[in-house]
C-alpha cells in the first residue's frame, strides 16, 4: 500500500511541475545575422519579429555585429552548430563571408541573403532592394535638380560591401548622360555619421564650390550636414541621402526639418523575409530573388509619410499587446488542461490501486501454495545436484587416472628417444644442419618430459601424495643461477630483464625442495617471457621482510593484462583464459600447490600500466630444522630454452620466391626455414600482427601461418590479409593441431587456400607450397588483345585492380612522362607494392606492360591510319622515334618502316 501511495504522490508532483513548465516547442528555428547595428536594421528586426508572430511554432534569434566580418562569421558558425532550420544573413563584406555561408548551405541549412550579396550562388533566396537602381534613381534626381549641370561630392558606405558598390555604379550610370555634372570626389565613410563628418571636413577644405552632397545613407548625409554647418556652408549646397526611416533624427524627420533636401526609401522588407522563409520551410513555391521597390521623399511628401509611419507604429504596439494577452490565455488554458488530465489520471490510479489490493489478497493465497510446491522441487533439485557433483568428481578422477597412466606410458618411449639423441649429438661427423635438427628434437623431447612430469605431479597433488624433500638453500643464489637460462630468449625478443636482491645475499637461507622451487620459478618466468611483447620489461625482485621473518619474491612483466574475472580463477585447475592462450591449464595450479607445500602464499595483480605481477611469500629457515644436510644446487638443470641461431635481421633475397612463416613457436619457424631456405627467401613473424605488417611490406609469394596464436590468431590474420588490396592474391596455408571439420570450415571461410594439420609431413608442406606457386604461374597471362586476363577464381578485388590498371594505362598512353611511380600513386600503392602485385598477377613488370600496350596501340595506328612513324611514336607516348623503332623491332621482329612497306604492297 505504501509503495503505491508514494507512486501517486510522485505522479501528482510531476504533473504539477510540468504544468508550471509547459512551453510550446518550436517547429522551426530561424537565425538572423545582421552586419550592422543601425536604425535601418532595427526596423528590419522589428518587422521580422512582428511577422513571425503570425506563424505558430516559429522562433527567431537575431545576432548583430558592428561592421565586424570576423564576428559575423562566428555568428554564422554558431547558427550551424545550433542546427537551425534557416539562416537570414546580411553579409558585412561579400568576399570574406562567402565561404562560411557556402558551408552552411552545403550542410542543408536554407539560406536567405538580404540587403547585400555574396560572391556565390549557393543560397536559397535573396531579398532586398536593387541598389544599382536606387543609385541610378539618385543620379537622375540630382541631374533633374541641377538641370544637367553642377558639381557633386559622394560619401560611400563600407568599401567591399555590395550595396556601396552597386549604389555608386548606378549613380555613375545616371550622371554619365550629363557631361556637365562633375563628380568631384568619392570618400568612404563606412555608413557612419562621425566618419562622414570627418570626410566632409576634408571635402570642404578641398573644394570651394559644391552643389550637391550625395551620401549613400541618411546617417552619413546628417554627418555631412553637421560638418557643413560648422563651416557655415550648409546653405551653399543640397544634401541627398538614402533610407527614409521614420523617427526622431532619421531620414523622414531630417527632410521634414529641411536638413536633407531629399532621401530615397531603402525598403526594409522584414515581413517579406519571414513570408519567403515560411514558404521555404513548409515546401511551398517561392521566388529565388525578390526585389523591393524604392521612391523619393522630399518636402512634398515627407509630412504625409511621417503621419503614415506614426499610424503603423501605433498599430504595431496594439498587435504586440494583443499577442501578449493571447500568450497569457494560452498558458492558462494549457495549465488547466494538464491539471484536468492529471486529476483524471490520479482517479484512475486510485481505482487501479483498489483492484490491485483485491488481486494481491487473492494472489497471496495462491503464492503460499506455489512456494510450498517450489520448496519441494528445490529440495529435489538439490539432491540431484549432489548426485551430479559426485558423478562429475568420479568422472574427473577417472580422467586424471587415465592421464596418469598415459603419462607413465609416455615416459618410457621418451626416455628411449632422448638417450639416442644424446648419442647422435656426440658424433662429430654430423653436418651443421643435422646437428640443428637433432638439437630441435632434443629440446622438444625435454619439453614433453616436463609436461609428463607436470601431469604426474598434479596427480600426486590431487591424491595428497605430493612429497616434500627439504634442504637448506640460499634463495638468492639459486634464483641467480637459473636466470642465465632465460637470458637468451629475453635478448632475442629485446626484453629488458632485471634481477634485484634488496639485501645481503647471504641472508636468504630457507628450507626448500629445490626441484619444486625450480619448477615454480621456471613456470612463472617462462609465462612472463611468453606474454611480454618485444621491447618490454621483466623484473624479478627478492626482498626480506624482517617484521614477518619472511621472503618476498616478485616477478613482474609489462605488456600483458589479466582482467579481474580471470584473476579470480587463474590458479584453478584446467583453467584457461581463452583459446588463444596455449597450455594445459594446470601449470599455475601446480605452482600454487608447490608454494603452499613450502608454507608460502602466491597472489597476482594486473593492470594496464604496471602489467602483471606475481608475488610469492616464503618463510625463512626454521631453527629446529637448521641441522638438515644440504646438497649442491648445481645438480638441478633447467630445460633448454634456446630457440636456435636465428639472425637478428632477416636476409631477404628479392631474386628468389619469398615465403612468410607466421608462428609463435620459434622451433616451428626454424624448422620450416631449414626445410625451405635453399629454395625460397624466408621471412618470419612471431605473431599475427607482425605477420600482417611483413606481408604488407614484402608481398611474399606464399604465407604459412599457425592458427592458435596469442592476440590475432591465424584465421583472423588470413581474413585481414584477404581484405587488403596488396595481399589478397597471396596463397595462405594454415597449420594447426585442430583437425575438426568445423575448425577447417572456419579456416576456409577466412580465405585460407590450404589447411595442413600438425604434425605435418615436410614433403606434404613442400609439395603444397610448390603446387600453389605453380598454379599461380599457370593462370598468369599477359595483356592479350588489349585486355589483361586473370584467373577465373581470382577475388573480385584483384579483378577490379587489374581493370583499373588497364584503364589508367589506356587513358594516359600518350603521356611520355608516365612511369611506374605515377601509376602507383593513382592506384594507391608504392612503387615496390605495385611492382610485386602486377608481377604476381601477370608475371610481367608494370613498365613491361606499359611498353607492350604502347606498342600494341602503335601497330593499330600504323595499320588503320595514314600517320607517319614519328606521329605514331609521340601519339603512343614514346619520347623519340629511334627508341620507338628499337622497341618495335624487339617486340615484333621488324621495324615500323618494314611494316609500312608491307602495308603499301
Amino acid at each position: 500500500m505504501t509503495r503505491f501511495t508514494y507512486l501517486i504522490l510522485l505522479l501528482s508532483f510531476l504533473i504539477l511541475f510540468l504544468s508550471g513548465c509547459a512551453k510550446e516547442t518550436s517547429r522551426y528555428r530561424i537565425g538572423v545575422s545582421q552586419c550592422s547595428d543601425d536604425e535601418w536594421r532595427h526596423q528590419v528586426n522589428q518587422e521580422i519579429i512582428r511577422e513571425s508572430m503570425f506563424y505558430d511554432g516559429v522562433s527567431v534569434e537575431i545576432r548583430t555585429v558592428k561592421d565586424d566580418t570576423e564576428a559575423q562569421k562566428q555568428d554564422i558558425r554558431y547558427f550551424i552548430d545550433q542546427a537551425v532550420d534557416l539562416i537570414v544573413v546580411a553579409p558585412n563584406e561579400a568576399a570574406p563571408m562567402t565561404a562560411i555561408i557556402e558551408e552552411a548551405y552545403d550542410k542543408g541549412i536554407a539560406i536567405i541573403v538580404f540587403d547585400r550579396n555574396i560572391l556565390s550562388d549557393k543560397y536559397t533566396a535573396w531579398v532586398g532592394a536593387d541598389n544599382y537602381e536606387i543609385g541610378k534613381s539618385v543620379g537622375n534626381y540630382i541631374a533633374s535638380m541641377l538641370e544637367g549641370k553642377g558639381r557633386v561630392a559622394e560619401l560611400t558606405g563600407l568599401a567591399g560591401s555590395t550595396p556601396a558598390i552597386d549604389r555608386h555604379q548606378g549613380f555613375m550610370s545616371a550622371i554619365s548622360h550629363y557631361p556637365s555634372i562633375e563628380l568631384l570626389c568619392q570618400e568612404d565613410a563606412g555608413w557612419l555619421r562621425e566618419p562622414a563628418g570627418e570626410k566632409m571636413n576634408i571635402i570642404l577644405s578641398r573644394f570651394n564650390h559644391i552643389d550637391v552632397i550625395y551620401a549613400q545613407n541618411d546617417r552619413m548625409a546628417a554627418g555631412a550636414y553637421a560638418a557643413a554647418l560648422q563651416h557655415k556652408r550648409e546653405g551653399d549646397m543640397n544634401f541627398i541621402g538614402i533610407d527614409a526611416l521614420p523617427g526622431e533624427g532619421y531620414g523622414l524627420d531630417l527632410v521634414e526639418k529641411g536638413v536633407l533636401d531629399a532621401t530615397f526609401i531603402y525598403p526594409t522588407g522584414g515581413d517579406k523575409i519571414i513570408q519567403i522563409a515560411m514558404d521555404i520551410l513548409e515546401g511551398r513555391d517561392f521566388p529565388r530573388e525578390t526585389i523591393l521597390n524604392t521612391a523619393v521623399v522630399d518636402h512634398t511628401n515627407a509630412r504625409v509619410m511621417t503621419l503614415q509611419t506614426h499610424q503603423i507604429s501605433a498599430l504595431d504596439d496594439k498587435i504586440r499587446t494583443l499577442n501578449g494577452k493571447i500568450d497569457i490565455y494560452l498558458s492558462r488554458y494549457s495549465t488547466q488542461q494538464i491539471l484536468l488530465y492529471g486529476s483524471l489520471l490520479i482517479l484512475a490510479l486510485f481505482a487501479g490501486l483498489l483492484l490491485m489490493v483485491i488481486k494481491s489478497l487473492r494472489a497471496k493465497n495462491r503464492l503460499n501454495k506455489e512456494l510450498s510446491r517450489q520448496k519441494e522441487q528445490l529440495e529435489q533439485q538439490r539432491d540431484q545436484l549432489i548426485d551430479l557433483s559426485k558423478q562429475l568428481e568420479e568422472a574427473t578422477h577417472a580422467k586424471l587416472v587415465f592421464f596418469t597412466n598415459i603419462s607413465h606410458d609416455f615416459r618410457t618411449p621418451l626416455t628411449l628417444v632422448a638417450d639416442p639423441i644424446d648419442y647422435l649429438l656426440a658424433d662429430k661427423s654430423l653436418s651443421e644442419e643435422q646437428s640443428q635438427l637433432l638439437q630441435l628434437v632434443k629440446r622438444n623431447v625435454n619439453i614433453l618430459l616436463r609436461l609428463v612430469n607436470q601431469i604426474l605431479d598434479f596427480r600426486k597433488f590431487e591424491n595428497g601424495k605430493l612429497e616434500f624433500h627439504p634442504s637448506q638453500v640460499n634463495l638468492a643464489e639459486v634464483l641467480q643461477s637459473w636466470n642465465s637460462s632465460f637470458l637468451t630468449v629475453a635478448q632475442k625478443k629485446h626484453i629488458h630483464f632485471s634481477f634485484d636482491v634488496q639485501a645481503d645475499v647471504t641472508n636468504y637461507l630457507m628450507l626448500a625442495d629445490v626441484e619444486k622451487l625450480e619448477r615454480i620459478y621456471y613456470n612463472l618466468l617462462s609465462n612472463a617471457l611468453k606474454f611480454t611483447p618485444e621491447n618490454g620489461k621483466i623484473s624479478v625482485t627478492l626482498s626480506f621482510i624482517s617484521a614477518e621473518n619472511r621472503f618476498l619474491l616478485k616477478i613482474a612483466n609489462t605488456g600483458s593484462l589479466i582482467s579481474p574475472e580471470h584473476i579470480r580463477s587463474i590458479f584453478d585447475r584446467f583453467y584457461k583464459i581463452d583459446r588463444h592462450h596455449s597450455g594445459s591449464g594446470i601449470g599455475l595450479a601446480l605452482v600454487k600447490a608447490f608454494v603452499e607445500l613450502h608454507e608460502g602464499t602466491i597472489t597476482v595483480e594486473s593492470d594496464e600500466k604496471a602489467g602483471t605481477v606475481f608475488t610469492l611469500n616464503f618463510p625463512t629457515i626454521k631453527s629446529e630444522l637448521a641441522t638438515i644436510d644440504t646438497h649442491a644446487v648445481e645438480s638441478i638443470s633447467l630445460p633448454d630454452f634456446s630457440m636456435g641461431d636465428l639472425p637478428e635481421e632477416e636476409a631477404y633475397d628479392p631474386t628468389k620466391l619469398s615465403l612468410l612463416v607466421i608462428d609463435d613457436n620459434a622451433d616451428i619457424r626454424m624448422y620450416i626455414r631449414g626445410l625451405l631456405q635453399h629454395e625460397y627467401s624466408i621471412l618470419e613473424a612471431s605473431n599475427g600482427m607482425e605477420g600482417i605488417r611483413k606481408a604488407m611490406k614484402y608481398v611474399p609469394d606464399v604465407i604459412v601461418s599457425d592458427v592458435m596464436m596469442p592476440g590475432i590468431d591465424g584465421v583472423e590474420c588470413c581474413r585481414r590479409l584477404k581484405k587488403e588490396l596488396q595481399t589478397c592474391h597471396i596463397p595462405i596455408i594454415l597449420l594447426t593441431a585442430c583437425s575438426l571439420d568445423e575448425q577447417r570450415i572456419q579456416g576456409y571461410n577466412g580465405g585460407a587456400d590450404s589447411y595442413i594439420s600438425k604434425p605435418f609431413s615436410s614433403q606434404v608442406l613442400q609439395s603444397r607450397i610448390k603446387n600453389l606457386i605453380d598454379s599461380n604461374k599457370r593462370i598468369k597471362q599477359v595483356l592479350n588483345d588489349n585486355q589483361i586476363s586473370v584467373r577465373e577464381n581470382v577475388c573480385d578485388m584483384d579483378k577490379d585492380f587489374v581493370e583499373k590498371f588497364k584503364r589508367l594505362i589506356e587513358e594516359n598512353l600518350n603521356d611520355t612522362a608516365l612511369n611506374v611511380e605515377d601509376l602507383g600513386k593513382q592506384m594507391g600503392l608504392s612503387r615496390v607494392q605495385l611492382y610485386r602485385k602486377i608481377k604476381s598477377l601477370t608475371n610481367y613488370a608494370p613498365n613491361e606492360l606499359l611498353r607492350a600496350t604502347r606498342l600494341r596501340k602503335a601497330i593499330s595506328l600504323l595499320s588503320s591510319t595514314e600517320l607517319s612513324i614519328a606521329e605514331v611514336c609521340y601519339e603512343v607516348g614514346f619520347t623519340s622515334p629511334s627508341y620507338f623503332s628499337k622497341c618495335y623491332k624487339e617486340q615484333y621482329g621488324e621495324t615500323p618502316t618494314d611494316f609500312l612497306k608491307k602495308k603499301k604492297q
